[in-house]
């Protein structure tokens, strides 16, 4: 029912804007319900301006950043940021709230059925195709990829709040009992909400990675504060202007711009008892000494990828090479960013079909595109760097992009690839280098041969980040081997094994850190946005005749 509800309201909402009359017609020129943009018209000629979210109200800011159009360099949105004299209200509103949160288990627990009652809706509205595609296309125009990867980050985040609808959302609370030592006496194990928490994400995914995070925060009664990297912020104030839509309560959620040194003065002010980080390690271990270990963490990536003795299929072992090295221009904290290739592969003409993927991408349809965090001058000086390691050599790639209008704050490179022999790889000065991630489009490529394969793991043993992996082998034995000597929190293994995917129906995250943070499964929801609580009922009966005992 509530499908055909949402679907009559949006076609009722529709019909009433393109009447043109009043303030109907301004909120809804686009045709859309919630929408405040157009993301096809959205260029330097018709701007954009993104607000924030406090205490149930949006407004602007005294303070405005302009960001530039990635494909052009022309100013398109500007974005009311949070200046240091502004955060007062933000933290407020989070300090408002109390450590036990809006709801729990005790309290207000229809809440639950509310947050699975507004994901049904979101989730439908989400399937709408013109709702899909205006999300496709303003991601593509904030964080320039192919309209296929746009849509399927699009469709993930559907799913994911088509898998919560209903009553799942109670289900993430569900507790468990067990017997005490006498009558009256049972402990009940509840997961918890921490009550005010922070959530920071990144440019790359502007629309999967703030929404899994945002809803998985709200379904365990957590009042957010919402921080998206500011030049891709637009993608997410429209999703929250259709959540609002969809039902979510206005005062729920506090959306804030800022520059990351006021994002970081609000979060100790307001202190709030959990923080969401998803972006580079650097940041990430200021915030967890900043905040006193408050912090869940799916920080940098430096991704490998394994190629067992097993060959077959090679097409598309390459073709699966190039999604994960080169989709969305290399900038997915799960990127293959170097592969490991047993001898029988080099005897193949895996290398040869690599380059040929690599070099049908093209800028025109986005399967290559604007570098938005490191320059086309620090990319191709990192490639130099390794090329002046013995036996180093290019591969493919290794020059900027042509005939384009991309700023100069961008990199734009052609995908690149660069071979470095093992044995060089694990020298001291050159292992650091080696393995620095270059969020862009440029992976390490190397050969080893069976009695190599310890050095192999050595090289994964000396790595700092464990985000994804793979290990592209139907040897049992093998995939034991590796497996067993690895850490990676998200490793695929077999032939059809990749390092990018983060789809919504398994979890997503590191491992081998406390801090780390999984999303988009109940076990992530639960690890990252909820605590233990025990509740022990003892409510008698006395024993009759009971006396007072002994000091003890």
């Amino acid at each position: 029912m509530y499908r055909s509800a949402v679907a009559a309201r949006l076609l009722r909402d529709t019909a009433a804007a393109q009447k043109g009359s009043g303030w109907l017609s301004r909120r809804f020129a686009h045709s859309l319900p919630f929408a405040t943009v157009d993301a096809e018209e959205l260029s330097g000629a018709r701007p954009a301006e993104v607000q924030n979210l406090v205490q149930g109200k949006w407004g602007g800011s005294s303070r405005w950043n302009t960001i530039v159009d990635p494909l052009n360099g022309e100013p398109f949105i500007r974005v009311a940021e949070v200046d240091e004299k502004g955060i007062k209200p933000f933290v407020e509103s989070l300090s408002n709230c109390p450590k036990h949160g809006l709801h729990n288990p005790f309290k207000l627990p229809e809440r639950y059925l509310l947050y699975g009652n507004i994901s049904s809706k979101a989730g439908h509205m989400l399937s709408l195709p013109k709702v899909s595609d205006f999300f496709a296309r303003l991601i593509q125009r904030v964080s320039p990829k192919s309209y296929q990867q746009a849509l399927g980050e699009v469709q993930v985040t559907q799913k994911f709040l088509e898998n919560f609808s209903g009553d799942q959302v109670r289900f993430l609370a569900r507790s468990f009992g067990v017997p005490g030592n006498h009558l009256g006496q049972l402990s009940t194990g509840f997961r918890w909400p921490y009550g005010p928490v922070a959530i920071i994400t990144p440019f790359n995914f502007p629309l999967e990675i703030p929404v899994l995070q945002l809803m998985g925060a709200l379904y365990m009664g957590n009042k957010p504060l919402l921080k998206v990297d500011s030049k891709v912020s637009i993608v997410m104030e429209q999703m929250m202007r259709l959540l609002h839509y969809c039902g979510l309560p206005e005062e729920d959620v506090d959306f804030v711009n800022s520059d990351g040194k006021t994002m970081n003065k609000i979060l100790m002010e307001a202190n709030p008892r959990m923080t969401l980080f998803t972006g580079s390690s650097r940041i990430a271990e200021k915030l967890a000494v900043d905040l006193n270990g408050r912090v869940k963490l799916e920080d940098a990536g430096f991704d490998w990828k394994i190629l067992g003795p097993d060959v077959g299929e090679a097409d598309y072992v390459a073709w699966v090479c190039d999604q994960d090295a080169y989709a969305c221009s290399g900038q997915k904290c799960s990127a293959q960013s170097i592969l490991f290739m047993h001898e029988n592969w080099a005897a193949t003409p895996l290398l040869s079909k690599l380059k040929e993927l690599a070099e049908r991408r093209k800028l025109e349809d986005l399967t290559v595109g604007p570098v938005l965090t490191v320059t086309t001058e620090a990319m191709l000086d990192h490639v130099n760097k390794l090329l002046k390691i013995p036996g180093a050599k290019l591969l493919f790639g290794g020059k900027p992009l042509e005939n384009h209008s991309i700023p100069s704050i961008y990199g734009a490179v052609k995908p690149t690839a660069v071979y470095v022999p093992l044995d060089e790889i694990l020298k001291h000065g050159n292992y650091e280098l080696v393995t620095k991630e270059i969020f862009g489009p440029f992976q390490v490529v190397t050969e080893y041969k069976k009695s190599q394969l310890s050095m192999v793991l050595e090289a994964l043993e000396r790595m700092h980040a464990h985000l994804t992996a793979a290990v592209v082998s139907n040897d049992p034995l093998f995939l034991q081997e590796v497996i067993g000597q690895s850490v990676n929190g998200t490793t695929y293994a077999g032939l059809r094994a990749r390092t990018t995917g983060a789809p919504q129906n398994h979890w997503f995250g590191p491992a081998g850190d406390p801090r780390g943070a999984g999303i988009g499964t109940p076990e992530a929801i639960k690890l990252v946005w909820s605590c233990h609580r025990e509740i022990i009922y003892d409510i008698g009966p006395v024993p009759q005749q009971w006396e007072i005992p002994p000091s003890t």
